[in-house]
């Protein structure tokens, strides 16, 4: 708040001039130049409470307006913390309310979980309340929104859809959003502003957030230097004593400005509140009697949380609202109730007065500036301080009343239970049966969003809750749970809403304490309480006290065949699998049945699912495919239902089928488990099956639908802050982006895998140092990924790497060390794959092949274009074309270096196609360069990289170009890239134009590197 009392409606002084700030400014500048140039800037812009931040923002907005750049805004509120996205509805919902995006349904029915502007009506109970918030999606009474996703799930596939609209909103003229005093932001906002610095929008966007250091938390603080290059950082410092003088105006005499300067510390609002006091302006002191006016104030509260207003601050403050009228100040401390932007009626109904007696008071407050007309007939407090002191000025009792009025009054209107949870939760008492379903509808309502919110409204209605509640007096649905106290099932809910947020612990207290509150003699209870505790304990690397748990829980079930121990077994074994202890996690199942009376019809599908990897483990190759089509009879005749019951275990089952070579049926059960995963918010378990999708895919060469599987699995695992689900996600991003050629980031994503050494001892923290190896060796520093391998691979005699990770292993050595030309190194290495091969299919001979023909490479190169060209044949059989397309490499080599150019020119052509096919782009450009050697006239390979793309497309154009020269159809390409139809036939008018071509053909034939033939 910098400048004169005169200020227009958005806050900012009226034709005032900006004191100081010049490097601010220039900062800020800058940044908008960048963004203005197409490139995406994250700017953060910290001060202290009124240290002028609102107003830089306000000038970066008028620079932005100058260049016709678009500008959205809003901000977060103080005592609205628990609504979800609020800034970010705040700033986009007028805008999508006037004028909707084009947006495929699919995407558009997200959003409008968030959005009420994308909901349906353009007035919506919410908006005529004066509060913005979730869009109720015509949900009933208890029940989440009728399009919501799952809780935890649709945060990853959300915050792709704002990234697509941001991009669908930047699309003509660019986009600047600015968030103001996010702060007060609640964890999904954070959250959603963490995956944008990461995943940029490929727009011109510059998105500018606004807060204060000390109360920000880690993951705020941390944005800008997680953005990286893109990230640029402001301080909104204090004022200098000149740049006092020249606030306060040449009517204030130097020894008050020397007074003021010292009191306000140099602060913008400090000194504004401070002048404005009677006589402030003019250098007179207040007397005495003026200072008098503020003592009745001090029998009432103290003004809350923020201690670091002034004493004289606060005087001043309350100086200025004791000159209020009676009926005024009663408005005022209603609208601080209300909302941070409130109507009239809302502020009428907290203050128990008529409308037009508040519209007279709001025409006082607007004149004393105390509020200030906002959009759409709305009114906003002249800044965050102010409604604070003001809401702090009121009685205790009275804002608990004032509190359930506006909630009444929400009602009466029909609001959700979203807009009325903040008020129920602030008024209700104990026991209160309609205030308890409110924050439960609340609560299941946000959870796919926002499931930290939704966490904290369960904790409220479990606060109310009775012991023994009506289930029906409170709103709860007994379910096929119907014998099960309504807040043992809130619990389990609450523990689930905190595990997926990422509050890990405090999901393991409410698990132990629902545990307590199962009687004893309720095993099968109890024994799904321990393995939802022990799961929670893996994600806080508590390995050793998530197995006492669960062997404590077995030592007290009597019956060690009864269902609840068979249950508890099964999660013994996936921790043995971990830490790929294979004759153990064999010895508990040798212990179990296959089936037997009693089970619930999930119980078979979990000890079908771990019974395959122990066997492929060792080596028991004949015996692992005969259970794994055993366990393909279970869940052929398993509906998704059952399946869900043993989404713990389901992994292991796919990672088995990967590493056997039978990709096909681990691509379809890997498919159908997600979406089951998905369909029942079951996030701890969905990461280990993206993750093995992943890995699948990049064997496979599908290179970019690994990347977005592993994207995935890595995002949520951010979401959840589980340790040992990131290092997973991050593994399979390395080796998907080594193989894109994509080796500085490879070089990222696996450093920050190993970092910390997550997972020591087990299989996973492995796989994240082999795939660093891969990614060193690929970027040139083989003698460091060899080290790196070797280390991965472990003791000889207790390997921590699967086989047909060793086997890869081994492969890569016996390269690096034919490469070094070490005399035995690489057919030691060969040997070691022969003898790991052996027990796999025709994927892994072709592993073996392509190790012969390394180490045989130094001495007959026919002989090892021979073999090579054997592995590729056996790799391609198995549909693995990224490793046939290395074999191929490797053939044409060998075949060069025999002399033999004809076939080495044969042999790379095959495996340039592959590549190329798989999006392996510096083996392909390697590729290409030996066919140039060989005199092979071929065209350059595509480039893809952001900034870097051909025929002077941007780069949303070119990858609508490379879909469409992959046949996509426009329905198609606007499904893939989250977008409309009308948006895509936009782009691919530019895409013609800038090709000189008239057709799709055309695309495909430009893109396909025959310029000759366009507009063919």
């Amino acid at each position: 708040m910098e400048g004169r009392a005169d200020r227009n409606a958005e806050g900012l002084p009226a034709g005032a001039p900006l004191v100081g700030r010049r490097t601010a400014l220039r900062v800020l500048d800058q940044a908008l130049d960048a963004s203005f140039g197409g490139s995406f800037r994250f700017l953060a812009l910290s001060g202290d409470p009124g240290a002028g931040k609102t107003r830089l923002l306000g000038e970066l907005a008028a620079a932005a307006g100058a260049r016709s750049l678009p500008v959205l805004a809003g901000r977060a509120a103080e005592f609205e913390q628990q609504m979800p996205f609020g800034a970010l509805v705040d700033a986009l919902d007028d805008r999508l309310e006037r004028s909707r995006p084009a947006l495929n349904p699919a995407t558009a029915r997200l959003l409008s979980t968030v959005f009420p502007a994308l909901a349906g009506a353009a007035h919506s109970p919410a908006s005529d309340a004066g509060v913005q918030g979730p869009a109720p999606g015509g949900a009933a009474p208890g029940e989440p929104a009728a399009d919501a996703e799952p809780l935890g799930v649709a945060r990853y596939h959300l915050h792709r859809a704002v990234r697509h609209l941001l991009e669908e909103l930047a699309s003509d003229n660019g986009l600047m959003l600015l968030l103001d005093d996010v702060h007060w932001a609640d964890d999904a906002s954070i959250e959603l502003l963490g995956y944008l610095v990461r995943h940029p929008p490929r727009a011109r966007v510059l998105i500018g957030v606004a807060y204060r250091p000390a109360q920000a938390s880690a993951r705020l603080a941390t944005l800008v230097d997680i953005a990286g290059e893109h990230g640029v950082s402001v301080t909104a410092d204090p004022f200098t004593r000149e740049e006092v003088e020249q606030f306060l105006g040449p009517e204030v005499s130097r020894s008050r400005c020397q007074a003021l300067y010292e009191a306000s510390g140099g602060n913008p609002f400090y000194l504004e509140a401070l002048a404005r006091r009677p006589g402030g302006r003019d250098g007179a002191e207040p007397s005495p009697a003026e200072e008098a006016v503020a003592e009745p104030w001090g029998a009432l509260p103290d003004l809350g949380e923020i201690t670091e207003l002034p004493p004289a601050v606060r005087t001043a403050l309350r100086v200025e609202l004791s000159g209020l009228h009676e009926t005024a100040l009663l408005v005022a401390r209603a609208a601080a109730v209300a909302a941070d932007e409130f109507e009239p009626a809302l502020a009428a109904a907290g203050a128990e007065i008529a409308e037009d007696r508040a519209l007279a008071a709001l025409d006082d407050l607007a004149a004393r500036d105390v509020v200030r007309p906002a959009s759409a007939g709305r009114f906003r407090f002249r800044h965050p301080l102010v409604r604070h002191v003001v809401y702090g000025s009121a009685a205790a009792g009275w804002r608990l009343g004032a509190h359930a009025r506006i909630a009444r009054h929400l009602g009466d209107l029909g609001a959700p239970a979203t807009l009325r949870a903040h008020h129920v939760e602030r008024s209700a008492g104990y026991g209160d049966q309609q205030a308890i379903a409110t924050l439960v509808e609340a609560a299941r309502t946000v959870a796919p969003q926002a499931p930290a919110t939704a966490a904290h409204w369960l904790k409220a209605a479990l606060r109310l809750m009775p012991e023994d509640p009506d289930p029906a007096e409170a709103g709860l649905d007994t379910g096929e749970d119907g014998g099960r106290p309504p807040h043992v099932r809130l619990l389990a809910e609450l523990a689930h809403a905190q595990t997926v947020s990422g509050q890990l612990v405090e999901g393991q207290e409410t698990a132990r304490t629902l545990l307590r509150l199962l009687p004893p003699d309720d095993h099968a209870r109890r024994a799904r309480a321990v393995q939802m505790c022990a799961v929670i304990e893996r994600q806080l690397q508590r390995h050793q006290q998530a197995r006492a748990l669960v062997l404590d829980e077995l030592h007290r079930i009597p019956d060690p065949q009864a269902p609840a121990a068979v249950l508890l077994r099964t999660r013994l074994v996936a921790d043995r699998l971990m830490r790929l202890d294979i004759r153990g996690a064999q010895a508990v199942l040798d212990r179990m049945p296959e089936n037997a009376p009693g089970w619930e019809p999930g119980l078979r599908v979990a000890v079908a699912s771990l019974r395959v990897m122990p066997a492929y483990g060792a080596g028991r190759v004949d015996d692992a495919i005969a259970l794994a089509e055993a366990a393909d009879a279970v869940y052929a005749e398993s509906p998704d239902g059952h399946i869900a019951e043993a989404l713990d275990h389901v992994p292991w089952l796919g990672w088995a089928e990967v590493m056997l070579g039978r990709y096909d049926h681990a691509r379809r059960r890997l498919e159908r488990c997600i979406a089951i995963a998905r369909s029942t918010g079951q996030v701890p378990y969905i990461t280990y099956l993206l993750n093995a999708q992943a890995r699948l895919y990049t064997l496979l060469g599908r290179l970019a639908e690994a990347a977005d599987a592993a994207e995935e699995a890595t995002e949520t695992a951010r979401l959840v802050r589980s340790g040992e689900t990131l290092v997973f996600g991050l593994t399979q991003q390395c080796l998907v982006a080594t193989w894109q050629g994509d080796h500085d980031r490879a070089l990222r994503l696996g450093e920050e895998a190993v970092a910390g050494d997550l997972g020591a001892g087990e299989w996973w923290g492995a796989m994240a140092r082999f795939a660093l190896g891969v990614a060193l060796v690929n970027s040139g520093r083989a003698e460091e990924g060899a080290v790196a391998a070797l280390e991965a691979c472990g003791d000889p005699t207790a390997p921590q790497l699967d086989p047909s990770t060793l086997l890869c292993c081994a492969e890569m050595l016996a390269q690096v060390e034919a490469a070094r030309e070490k005399d035995g190194e690489p057919g030691r290495w060969a040997e070691i794959a022969e003898m790991l091969g052996g027990i796999g299919g025709s994927a892994d001979a072709g592993m073996v092949r392509l190790a012969q023909a390394h180490a045989a490479r130094p001495s007959d190169p026919a002989a090892a274009a021979s073999l090579a060209a054997e592995g590729g044949r056996l790799l391609l059989s198995a549909g693995r074309r990224l490793e046939a397309g290395r074999a191929e490499l490797a053939a044409g080599l060998a075949y060069q270096a025999a002399g033999e150019r004809d076939p080495a020119r044969e042999r790379l052509r095959a495996a340039a196609e592959l590549f190329e096919w798989c999006g392996a782009r510096a083996l392909l450009a390697q590729t290409v360069r030996e066919q140039r050697r060989l005199g092979v006239r071929v065209a350059s390979p595509r480039r893809g990289g952001r900034g870097d793309e051909p025929f002077g497309l941007s780069p949303r154009e070119y990858e609508i170009a490379t879909l469409v020269a992959e046949g996509c159809t426009n329905q198609q390409v606007a499904e893939k890239l989250f977008l409309s139809v009308r948006t895509v036939e936009t782009h691919l008018s530019r895409v013609f134009g800038k090709l000189g071509v008239s057709s799709r053909v055309g695309v495909v034939t430009v893109l396909n590197g025959r310029p000759g033939d366009r507009d063919s």
